[in-house]
């Protein structure tokens, strides 16, 4: 039964960026060698330190203009790369690396208020996300964000299931 879907920046976004060599801030883009893993937020998988190309953009995960907008830092690899696309579970690369990924989710209502917010420590993301949906009605989607860093990594949305 499906409770969540994840939402990866979209390769249009990222091929808008990567064109403008600006991101939507008007920020130039930052090119560089990855010296850390990322992850890059279309693909998000892991970046190969040393080896991969990535990009540096301001990015706001919000559509409305509100106190908790928060933008801020993300990687975009440089290449075109595909979106996530089993986005019915975690990012299998960022949940299996609880060291370098330690993850808060913060829970967002439809005015896109902070409503909630809890780190994953050692829980399983999968379950804990849709054990938070469960228990959370006023939570429309959450964002999952670096606990230590706090950038955004991805937007989790609620997977209404369809009435019999």
């Amino acid at each position: 039964m499906r409770k969540f879907k994840i939402v990866p920046l979209s390769k249009e976004y990222a091929a808008q960026v990567r064109a403008a060599g600006k991101d939507a801030f008007g920020h130039a883009v930052i090119e560089q060698i990855a010296t850390g893993l990322g992850p890059c937020r279309v693909s998000l998988k892991p970046f190969k330190k040393g080896i991969d190309t990535r990009l540096l953009i301001s990015h706001s995960p919000f559509d409305i203009e509100n106190p908790y907008n928060q933008p801020g830092p993300v990687f975009i690899n440089k290449e075109e790369v595909e979106e996530y696309t089993d986005i019915y579970r975690f990012p299998p690369e960022i949940k299996a690396n609880k060291k370098s990924f330690p993850l808060t989710l913060i829970g967002y209502n439809k005015e896109q208020l902070m409503v909630f917010t809890q780190q994953v420590g050692n829980d399983d993301v999968d379950e804990l996300i849709a054990n938070i949906f469960e228990l959370h009605s006023e939570i429309d989607y959450l964002h999952a964000r670096n606990a230590q860093a706090c950038c955004y990594i991805c937007k989790i949305e609620r997977v209404e299931e369809p009435v019999l």
